[in-house]
């Protein structure tokens, strides 16, 4: 398995006869970038002298065990496929797949000059190999200080290059109105896309969790009488079991990277993080099929989560106008086959999922801003808006309907709290210490919940990587939950009076004729409804010992739930959870005399707010989002006060929920800001050194040979010329990508062709367009060998004004740069304009602060 490390100079002992200065002076160019001709005769000699150096050492030894990272271990868990589109290679001398192979040949092995090296692992003996092999299928070796290789970043940045450019000036006033007019057309398309979808997931989940607790139901009152109860046992953990199994086979087998609520992986998409395959057609219906198994199997998830992802999907898709899973092309919006338009569309749509879940466009809007948005513009705010609405207004409409109440806007979402405005839920001045109190309860069981789940990823990490170990552990927790449920019904002895609509499914069990099991309220139902039983049931309908079993419990079914290979999400259990430890707390503190303001459904409320916070650490998004969900503005204070301290206590002894998930699968994500005492850093120790540039005139044949080469894939290639000058060193000219050079060697622009006036249309951004964003391999490209003596003109297509920096330029200045413009190369330059080095995402996103300060984080092919 290859492994790439960035080690200190000394880590590694140089070989005999290897000498880094002089393999430099060889192998760099006057502007400081690879001689290709020159790298190839170093590489077997570099590489024997390396291996046979290298081999016994300790340096060696940590790196062979660093690199026993499964490729497994990742939000999409296929093994590598062979795909229509080019597997763009990561800039840091790796590639993903595609058509490469997934094992190269110790002879593609590279020692990289300079700071980063990547070092070929794979050339062990046989016994070794196997020992290996062996191992992986047993346990997957992981650590937190890893950078994974094989994630790649998007191009947020526009080309402006002299297609751009001419595009651009073509366009006149009106037609700039008429983009901008599409642009509002899209985001309505989807929010009413977005509301349809939370419709068909809210109506499928009501119909068969329905069904099921209806069978359940009738079979535990016909057994309750004449005894036999434990068939009911079985037939509900074999119901869940058999509901579950469906879902965790569709995730786990056809899309792995819909597993979860899929929030981490859009807060990376946003974040400039290409994760495959996380806004394909095939991921949605599988989002949406797992979401409702999921929850109709009575795991203690939620279907608020996954409907973020879903409408960042639908958002992806309406936008490109066409379907690169159908292979159906519409020929609309083309202008917008961008990464920097997809962003935005992809930014409304996770709104648009908020308001469909929550019913708080506002809230949505706020979300996408603080959790979602890396790169925000002030214009996109009313459109993103824009959509809110209409997804919220479409689910209400249509819900209306199906309920057989037209016209009655009732559920602007897929919960509803109820509403907190009568005189007992109002709240008074010195009951705000009491709910700081709450929020710093939330936090510490919030910061209990992330570290417990956190452990037991990487357990899973290491020992369930195997797909169908996955599923038998879905299946598991999914027949234990019946289990526990079943068993906590049972032996509870909570029995209130019934009432009018307190219950759909109310169960007797052992109670008195009249009464229901309180116990039941809580477990044998939808989570939607048990939340809204606990903020609006009246005062004693649960006895303290009912709330503190069942938020134990549940607190452990949470917590073991949570990173399942099943669609779900974490908003409602962390919910319900609050919404159980808050009721209780409002109930001791009835205990006070003349504690008549002691409401137990606003504490539950406030409790309900103080664990979703503590787990998830939102602040401004969630604050609105529950202001909206329970209609009573007043409440934003208090709510904003216990999210503050829930953020703050938690984030004291670990982090947030996502952010966790998002660490272990080893992402290159670029916080808001670099870390506080990476000044001592400069651009030119932090940069990668080993830059291929390309001439602006350059031969075919050499194009071709550096994009097939596994061991040098770039996405970025600067372009240099020397002004014809003799002995001045080039200069940079430009930056050309990876995807440019593979459509133009795909339409064979060749300035030969054009010479000989061989008749060909002149190329268009169109001809990039329709190629995004799955570009061909470079296998799949014919070269003949005349052609690869022909030369290529980069003047027209590439960027004549890329983005640079000097060298001396500090690490939080280049890292500001580079993250507000949404970059994906930065070129470092010396005083006379040569490229000294390229700054990516994985050389800012591997320095963080740890224990001990500044940390630097090892980066591997994972």
């Amino acid at each position: 398995m290859l492994s790439a490390t960035r080690l200190p100079q000394d880590a590694v002992a140089e070989p005999a006869g290897w000498s880094r200065d002089a393999a430099a002076s060889h192998v760099m160019d006057s502007a400081g970038c690879l001689d290709v001709g020159h790298v190839r005769a170093l590489l077997v000699r570099g590489e024997e002298l390396l291996l046979d150096s290298a081999s016994d050492s300790p340096a060696r030894s940590g790196l062979r065990d660093m690199a026993d990272v499964s490729k497994r271990v990742s939000w999409s868990v296929r093994e590598p496929q062979h795909e229509d589109g080019e597997n763009t290679p990561l800039l840091n001398g790796t590639s993903t797949g595609g058509a490469q192979p997934v094992r190269p040949h110790s002879n593609q092995s590279l020692f990289r000059i300079g700071q980063l090296s990547t070092v070929d692992l794979s050339d062990e003996s046989n016994e070794t190999e196997t020992e290996m092999m062996s191992k992986s299928d047993e346990e997957v070796t992981h650590t937190e200080n890893l950078l994974s290789l094989k994630y790649e970043s998007l191009d947020y940045d526009n080309s402006e290059n002299l297609l751009f450019l001419e595009e651009e000036r073509r366009i006149n006033h009106a037609a700039f109105r008429t983009v901008e007019v599409t642009r509002w057309v899209i985001c309505g398309m989807i929010g009413i896309l977005t509301g349809l979808i939370a419709c068909f997931i809210d109506i499928m989940v009501e119909l068969l969790a329905g069904v099921k607790y209806q069978v359940i139901k009738d079979n535990i009152d016909k057994f309750t009488e004449s005894g036999g109860l434990s068939f009911s046992l079985l037939l509900w953990a074999t119901l869940n079991a058999a509901i579950v199994l469906v879902g965790s086979l569709l995730v786990a087998f056809i899309e792995p990277v819909a597993a979860g609520s899929g929030i981490p992986q859009i807060k990376c998409f946003l974040n400039g993080v290409k994760i495959p395959h996380v806004v394909r057609l095939k991921t949605l219906v599988i989002k949406v099929c797992g979401v409702i198994l999921s929850v109709s199997g009575g795991l203690a998830v939620g279907k608020e989560g996954p409907m973020i992802h879903s409408g960042a999907v639908i958002a992806a898709g309406i936008s490109q106008g066409r379907s690169t899973s159908l292979k159906r092309d519409f020929k609309i919006f083309e202008y917008f086959r961008r990464d920097t338009e997809k962003r935005d569309f992809v930014s409304a749509g996770a709104a648009a999922g908020v308001s469909a879940a929550f019913g708080a466009p506002v809230g949505g809007v706020l979300f996408s801003l603080e959790e979602g948005a890396s790169f925000w513009n002030q214009l996109l705010t009313w459109r993103i808006f824009f959509a809110s609405v209409i997804s919220t207004f479409t689910l209400n409409f249509v819900l209306s309907i199906y309920k057989k109440k037209p016209g009655d806007l009732s559920n602007p979402g897929l919960i509803n709290f109820g509403r907190f405005d009568t005189d007992e839920n109002s709240y008074k001045y010195f009951e705000l210490p009491i709910f700081i109190c709450m929020g710093a309860i939330g936090g510490i069981v919030g910061a209990l919940f992330n570290a417990l789940n956190n452990w037991l990823t990487i357990f899973r990490i290491r020992y369930l990587h195997r797909r169908y170990l996955q599923v038998v552990e879905a299946v598991l927790v999914a027949a234990v939950t019946g289990a526990v449920s079943f068993v906590m019904i049972y032996y509870s002895t909570d029995c209130q009076p019934l009432r009018e609509g307190a219950m759909e499914y109310p169960l007797q069990l052992f109670c008195a004729d009249g009464q229901y099991s309180a116990m039941a309220s809580a477990f044998f139902n939808t989570p939607e409804r048990s939340v809204r039983s606990l903020f609006h049931d009246p005062a004693g309908t649960f006895n303290p010992q009912t709330l503190g079993s069942f938020t134990l419990l549940y607190f452990i079914l949470a917590v073991w739930t949570y990173g399942l290979t099943v669609s779900a999400g974490v908003f409602i259990p962390s919910l319900l959870l609050g919404a159980a430890w808050g009721r209780l707390f409002g109930i001791l503190l009835t205990n006070i005399p003349n504690s008549t303001w002691a409401d137990p459904g606003k504490y539950a409320l406030m409790g309900a707010a103080a664990q979703l916070g503590g787990i998830v650490r939102m602040t401004l998004s969630l604050t609105v989002i529950m202001v909206e969900a329970t209609g009573n503005v007043t409440y934003g204070f208090p709510i904003m006060l216990v999210l503050i301290t829930a953020k703050l206590v938690g984030d004291f002894f670990i982090e947030g929920l996502y952010d966790l998930h998002i660490k272990l699968q080893s992402v290159p994500f670029l916080h808001w800001e670099a870390p506080v005492t990476s000044h001592s850093l400069a651009a030119r120790e932090v940069m990668s050194m080993q830059v291929t540039c390309l001439k602006r005139r350059e031969k075919v044949g050499i194009i071709v040979d550096i994009l097939s080469d596994t061991t040098t894939n770039h996405n970025g290639f600067p372009v240099i010329e020397n002004d014809g000058v003799p002995g001045q060193p080039a200069r940079l000219c430009g930056l050309i990508l990876r995807s440019q050079l593979i459509v133009l060697l795909k339409h064979k622009v060749f300035v030969e062709r054009e010479n000989l006036s061989i008749t060909q249309n002149r190329l268009s951004l169109k001809d990039f367009r329709d190629a995004y964003p799955r570009f061909p391999p470079i296998q799949s490209i014919h070269v003949s060998q005349d052609e690869r003596e022909c030369l290529m003109d980069l003047t027209e297509f590439m960027n004549p004004t890329p983005y640079t920096v000097p060298q001396e330029a500090s690490l939080p200045r280049v890292f500001k740069l580079f993250r507000a413009l949404g970059l994906r190369h930065l070129v470092v330059v010396d005083n006379h304009n040569k490229v000294v080095g390229l700054v990516t995402r994985k050389d800012l996103a591997r320095y963080r602060i740890g224990k001990n300060g500044l940390e630097e984080m090892s980066l591997a092919h994972t």
